[in-house]
């Protein structure tokens, strides 16, 4: 015979049709009934005869020697060919070979019946066990781990002998119905394993029956969903996270919202950690292995019940680490699985495990968030509740979660930066909280919009003026953020270096007016209009105890006066800065000593009544908290916590107490425009110092005044006022009727002239002009040098 090709199904056992005994000579030696049955000859018929006869196909007779298995063509006594599949056995102490066969057709069936039988009986995730009419197991798999070797229930013993009484004896409930009933019974869901590894099992049961129809045991089919129960929620997470992290720019926020995504289908516990350092805005530090980490927990989350009180808890710092495989890994971008012994042998010290190892977490999972190769922090996922571990996909899962929450990190993270930058640009420009001077005691408050989440534009100043004056500003600036801030510092900047010339207020606005003019031409096309601004600017003169105003579209002021009545001054506001082509007014306040200023921004007023209400409403604020002996920067404080800031506006408040300079510590003389009141002018002057004890200053000023007066006889003519002013300095003054702007130069050796502000320079500490209605002031400024035997 020949040997055909080989043929990888051959048939069960018990599903032979025909047995064949052929000798060691190719003969026929015993033919069974199912043989008989098979090709339609009997046992007497084919007994003695070769059995290559039997073949359909010569070709098949070419070789004596019969294949272990195979597939041939048997001639039937109809002259039909039945193709059969075969087995050969040897016997023993004997040359005969035993040919078992049926038809293909049937063994075909059968392999794959076999072959379906080995695939559910193989598989990690599905269960199978057969029980006769008795419900004892005959074959079954019920103790199968994963990563252990397969155990078999065993044949013969009861469910119970694998399974909790109550568990088996449901199943056996359904195993019955299916053996009373026939048709499959789907029995609801079963846990089965040990204590912590136990997994959630659907049953489904079939009745059994042999070739009569008659029952012959039940089969039991459990699927694992416990896999599927746990990832069902996977693209919800991810979804979750992709919706709730990236909407927020707060980073603490960031982590609190990526814990709670977390416990809400990934993890039963789950704990955030940031650098410290992304927490303000900045770059966290490069890092490879343990030590001080310096990082801190910010968010924890719990699917059932509160945080473990005995872990590491929001706000606290990370310890010292040691120098661990995972935290390298992380530090590397790694996504790491670790179960219950592998931690604790990593943290090492009893005291990181009490802080980082919950008393019934069984696995967990760590995985950096990590953008632009830097690590911003550490998220710690442990398994408690849930009987599964941690496995290959629920590490790729959270490695996608964290990679988006990295992002989203990174973006608050800079925005956090940004915003540290307008802030800080916004607010150290302004002045300290509390100044002190001559014509006053001052304090501002300054609260950016939204709880320092939206800076605007709003600033106060208070600028030092010669002669002991003093100006006071608060302007608003339209737009937010940086554009705003850089707008509010050009303007400032302007304000500032235009009271330097010591315009009076309304031409200072008017020049302030032409910059933001300026500014808004320069403005990208489309928003110039973003670009404007309004101010409130007084100067007042502790001298005169007067304040000059103007306003560009500001909230009027308000005087709180000595005794205690408030009292929103009536001012004629003119257009708002930017507006161009306008005036603005100038208004006149005569103030008694002790009396208080409230100078703010819109942010404190914005009522949706409309102006008059929040500033009636601010007056009687002021008038209640900036009583007795309370300090202004208590009473700001107090005002603004009272009203309290709009989300969209920042709030300004400067308050001011005005104090009044001694009228024996100035004296002033009208002088007549002849060159012989030179002398006399020295002379009074002379006088004057020795009074007030400031005989070291009689020379210097004398040479001043002299100057002075010469130039305003000479060119400005009469009449000429000399005033002195006695302070923290030594002020001298000389007004003079004409408008003609002094001039400093430096007179050649042939000059008979041209010295005189040259020398005024040169002994007084600082000097300067300013014009007033009708004429000009000339002033030099010394510092004080007390006689020691006067007052």
């Amino acid at each position: 015979m020949t040997a055909p090709a080989p043929h990888s199904g051959g048939f069960p056992p018990g599903a032979i049709v025909a047995a064949v005994l052929i000798s060691a000579e190719g003969t026929v030696v015993w033919w069974s009934h199912a043989a008989a049955d098979l090709v339609g000859q009997t046992a007497e018929e084919v007994c003695g005869r070769p059995a290559r006869e039997l073949l359909a196909d010569a070709r098949d007779c070419a070789h004596p020697r019969i294949p272990a298995r195979g597939r041939f063509r048997l001639r039937h006594r109809s002259g039909a060919c039945i193709e059969v599949d075969f087995r050969t056995l040897s016997l023993e102490a004997s040359l005969e070979v035993l040919v078992l066969a049926s038809p293909a057709s049937e063994a075909a069936g059968w392999g794959h019946d076999v072959a379906l039988l080995r695939a559910l009986f193989a598989q990690e995730k599905t269960k199978i066990v057969l029980c006769d009419t008795d419900l004892r197991i005959l074959r079954g798999d019920l103790t199968k781990r994963s990563g252990t070797p397969d155990g078999v229930a065993p044949a013969g013993g009861r469910l119970r002998d694998v399974m909790p009484p109550a568990e088996a004896g449901a199943v056996e409930a359904v195993l019955r119905q299916a053996l009373d009933g026939g048709a499959a019974v789907i029995g609801g869901t079963q846990r089965i394993g040990a204590v912590g590894e136990r997994r959630d099992f659907p049953v489904c049961a079939l009745r059994l029956e042999d070739a009569a129809g008659r029952s012959a045991g039940a089969v039991a089919l459990f699927a694992d969903i416990s896999h599927e129960q746990s990832t069902r929620h996977d693209p919800d997470v991810f979804r979750q996270a992709s919706l709730r992290i990236s909407g927020s720019l707060d980073v603490a926020r960031c982590a609190e919202e990526l814990a709670e995504v977390l416990v809400s289908g990934f993890t039963d516990l789950v704990a955030v950690t940031l650098a410290d350092s992304v927490l303000v805005g900045d770059e966290p530090l490069r890092a490879l292995g343990g030590g001080e980490l310096r990082m801190r927990r910010v968010a924890v989350a719990a699917a059932s019940g509160a945080y473990p009180a005995a872990l590491l808890q929001p706000g606290e710092p990370v310890p010292s680490m040691p120098d661990m495989r995972t935290l390298r890994l992380s530090q590397q971008g790694r996504t790491v699985v670790l179960t219950r012994a592998e931690a604790i042998a990593e943290l090492h010290h009893p005291d990181l495990v009490s802080r980082y190892v919950p008393e019934d977490g069984h696995s967990v999972i760590t995985a950096p968030l990590f953008a632009r190769g830097l690590m911003l922090g550490l998220v710690i996922a442990w398994r408690t509740d849930r009987p599964d571990p941690f496995d290959e996909d629920d590490r790729n899962l959270l490695a996608e979660v964290t990679s988006l929450a990295a992002v989203a990190v990174d973006n608050a993270r800079r925005y956090t930066r940004e915003h540290r930058m307008v802030a800080a640009l916004q607010q150290r420009p302004l002045p300290g909280s509390a100044t002190d001077t001559p014509a006053a005691e001052t304090a501002g408050v300054y609260r950016p919009a939204g709880g320092g989440a939206n800076v605007r534009g709003d600033w106060f100043d208070v600028i030092p003026l010669p002669s002991f004056r003093s100006a006071f500003v608060v302007g608003d600036v339209a737009g937010y953020g940086l554009v705003a801030t850089v707008a509010m510092a050009r303007v400032r900047t302007a304000v500032q270096t235009l009271a330097d010339l010591e315009l009076p207020p309304e031409e200072l606005l008017a020049r302030v007016d032409d910059l933001v003019l300026r500014l808004a031409s320069e403005a990208p096309p489309g928003s110039s209009h973003m670009v404007g601004a309004t101010c409130l600017y007084a100067v007042y003169d502790p001298v005169a105890c007067r304040c000059t105003l103007a306003s560009a579209g500001h909230p009027p002021l308000i005087v709180i006066r000595p005794d205690g009545t408030a009292e929103v001054v009536e001012i004629s506001p003119g257009p708002p800065l930017g507006v161009g082509g306008m005036p603005f007014e100038v208004s006149t306040l005569d103030l008694d000593p002790g009396s208080i200023l409230a100078l703010c921004t819109k942010g404190l007023v914005l009522t949706d009544e409309g102006l008059d209400s929040g500033m009636r409403r601010l007056a009687s604020a002021l008038a209640e908290e900036c009583r007795g002996e309370r300090s202004l920067e208590e009473a700001g404080h107090a005002v603004a916590e009272r009203i309290g800031c709009p989300p969209r506006e920042d709030l300004v408040l400067l308050l001011v107490r005005t104090r009044a300079v001694a009228p024996d510590r100035t004296v002033d003389w009208t002088l007549p425009a002849d060159p012989a009141v030179v002398a006399r002018a020295r002379e009074m002057i002379t006088r004057q110092l020795t009074l007030w004890g400031l005989d070291e200053l009689a020379f210097t000023t004398e040479l001043v005044v002299s100057e002075l007066v010469t130039n305003a006889i000479r060119y400005a003519g009469g009449p000429i006022r000399m005033r002195l002013i006695r302070e923290s300095t030594l002020v001298c003054e000389v007004t003079d009727p004409s408008n003609t702007q002094p001039r400093l130069r430096h007179a050649r050796s042939t000059d008979e002239g041209g010295r005189g502000l040259f020398l005024v320079a040169q002994l007084a500490s600082r000097w300067g002009c300013r014009y007033g209605e009708r004429g000009k002031t000339i002033w030099a400024e010394q510092p004080l040098v007390a006689s020691p035997h006067r007052d």
